[in-house]
């Protein structure tokens, strides 16, 4: 489970920036194509969740997770959030940072940062 959470970590923002929308909503500026035979999920928008906002089902689903992910885990997410404007603008819009996200999850177009206060 957590090589492929990493995975789904590793996939989602290895997109790029052009992939991903400015975090007041604005178009991208251009779409990530994959070459052939490979999947591709375009991020159109980002949105932060603070854990404690989440279903319990769903909390504690990604409290499993959380469990399951080493710390150089999150170090190498937390890394690549800071390397990406607009999730690090996403975070910063809400007085967070990437010290806070535990998780992430993307459906549908939308990179979800699910965020933990201390």
């Amino acid at each position: 489970m957590r090589i492929f959470t990493a995975s789904v970590i590793i996939a989602a923002l290895s997109l790029g920036t052009p992939a991903f929308v400015q975090a007041q909503g604005a178009p991208a500026q251009s779409e990530a194509q994959s070459p052939p035979g490979q999947s591709s999920a375009v991020i159109r928008s980002i949105q932060v969740v603070d854990l404690k906002e989440l279903q319990p089902a769903v909390r504690s689903k990604v409290d499993d997770v959380v469990a399951q992910t080493s710390e150089e885990d999150l170090q190498s997410l937390r890394k690549t959030i800071d390397a990406t404007p607009e999730a690090a603008s996403a975070l910063k819009a809400k007085g967070l940072s990437s010290l806070h996200v535990v998780a992430i999850g993307v459906a549908d177009g939308v990179l979800t940062l699910i965020t933990k206060a201390a």
